[in-house]
């Protein structure tokens, strides 16, 4: 028996978790057996382990269960550290789960920095709403706490791009580069069978861009029976305007009105590629527009960057290694809450690069309701926005958007930066499967219904045997 079932990123961007079952039989997982499985019978393995995010009915499964038994999984595997992969994880060790959890060297660094970093906000953000008295739940609390976070640290084991590792008996698995952020793969799993060859799996994880700055070409994939591949993408292209004429023409406007241009930016791979963005651009153009990186989980972050200098460019050698700072001269980064603050008294030109990317929590809330009813300043969205976030709101033109309780005007000018997005589009997708024969079957995950829909059709036409999962939906795999 192997079973692949859907418990998350199906039919949704976010909440990426994919349980591989292989046994002899599921003797208690089958309604009305009256069977209770031991352990033994059947091993389970979880690919990635994320966060829903976005609408309220998304967020609110994070607080129903993963829909399994956290204690009956024997390993984790991590295909990169974004909270939409990793950030489920202090509730799953909370839960019960004592097994591995199988990373990249660079995942592992930054998984510690973010699982941290999400519970601190989580905390703030319940104690902010209880003294405040705006939260729909009484008391509110947060999902997790920073001593759930630190739980998941000892059970991380780091594993090497390209070399077979052991999962557990019958079962292994390789990482390769999926040139996403730094730490990201692709994921190759082998499952034995008796008397037959492997049943070969490969999950794509978060297929990065083609030379972008600060991260490797993704690694073309290998023979499989089995892609689970995702679709963030899948039914459109990135705009070909290049991304240094759309940064100059919002530092212009901070320029012209002696104004803020506040980036919503990911603390992993976003803020460092704006931040070596805004570096060359302003050396190009002799400008000295002050950029202020209000993020200590981004500085933690570029500390990881330094760390892997052969999962980065050779241009980015210079940028990362400066003596006086990370990010350059006439870059500002700040630690506390109080310098935080105090940027919202700044007057003139200037940049501010807060997180999070979806404007779901943290610093960038409070620059956001300072700024975004001033006319004169500019709010700049860096990534993708999932359905149900602000981040989403603002890209659609809402006259207000709800920051603690609170409808806050939009008069800023809201700009989507195209192009630095860390997720391939369509046609970067189909490059990137280019030279893999299709395989028995293709599951699309991690999309929108409209992208994944459009990219299965594009991979109909090439002969693959596409599925749409729903969340749950599970699938017998041994017969392949």
């Amino acid at each position: 028996m192997i079973r692949l079932t859907f418990h998350g990123a199906a039919g949704t961007v976010t909440g990426s978790r994919f349980l591989l079952e292989v046994g002899a039989g599921l003797d208690s997982g089958q309604k009305g057996s009256g069977q209770k499985e031991t352990r033994g019978s059947v091993r389970r393995l979880l690919v990635d382990c994320g966060l829903f995010q976005g609408h309220r009915e998304l967020r609110e499964r994070n607080w129903a269960g993963p829909g399994f038994d956290p204690r009956a999984l024997d390993a984790v595997l991590l295909t990169h550290a974004h909270m939409d992969h990793s950030g489920y994880l202090p509730r799953l060790v909370r839960d019960g789960f004592q097994g591995p959890i199988h990373c990249t060297p660079a995942t592992a660094d930054l998984v510690e920095i973010l699982l941290e970093d999400s519970a601190r906000i989580q905390e703030e953000d319940a104690e902010y709403a209880n003294r405040r008295g705006f939260s729909r739940h009484q008391p509110a609390l947060p999902l997790y706490r920073v001593e759930d976070a630190k739980r998941v640290l000892p059970m991380l084991v780091c594993e090497a791009y390209g070399r077979w590792f052991q999962v557990f008996q019958g079962v292994r698995a390789r990482y390769r580069l999926a040139g996403h952020i730094i730490g990201s793969g692709s994921i190759q799993v082998e499952v034995e069978r008796a008397g037959r060859t492997p049943l070969r799996f490969l999950f794509s994880g978060d297929i990065g861009r083609y030379d972008a700055p600060l991260v490797p070409d993704p690694a073309a994939p290998e023979d499989t029976d089995v892609l689970i591949v995702e679709s963030t993408y899948g039914d459109r292209t990135h705009p070909p305007e290049p991304v240094s004429a759309q940064l100059e023409a919002i530092l212009a406007r901070a320029v012209e009105n002696t104004s803020v241009a506040l980036f919503a930016a990911f603390a992993v791979g976003r803020a460092q590629q704006l931040a070596y963005l805004l570096h060359s651009l302003q050396e190009q153009r002799r400008w000295n527009v002050a950029v202020h990186i209000d993020s200590p989980m981004a500085i933690d972050a570029t500390k990881v960057y330094r760390r892997y200098p052969e999962e980065h460019g050779l241009e980015a050698v210079r940028f990362l290694s400066g003596a006086a700072s990370v990010f350059g001269s006439n870059v500002y980064l700040h630690q506390t809450r109080d310098e935080s603050m105090r940027l919202n008294d700044l007057v003139g030109a200037r940049v501010i690069v807060a997180s999070s990317g979806m404007m779901t929590g943290g610093r960038i809330l409070h620059h956001l309701r300072r700024h975004a009813p001033d006319p004169r300043a500019t709010i700049v969205l860096g990534g993708f926005q999932a359905p149900g976030t602000r981040g989403a709101a603002l890209q659609a033109g809402a006259p207000t958007v709800r920051i603690h309780g609170r409808d806050v005007e939009v008069n800023a000018e809201v700009r989507q930066l195209s192009g630095l997005s860390a997720h391939a589009d369509r046609d970067e997708l189909l490059r990137w499967l280019a030279a893999l024969p299709a395989p028995k079957r293709t599951f699309i995950v991690h999309g929108e219904p409209g992208p994944a829909a459009a990219l299965a059709r594009a991979l109909d036409g090439r002969g693959h045997h596409t599925v749409v999962p729903a969340i749950g939906d599970a699938f017998e795999l041994d017969g392949l």
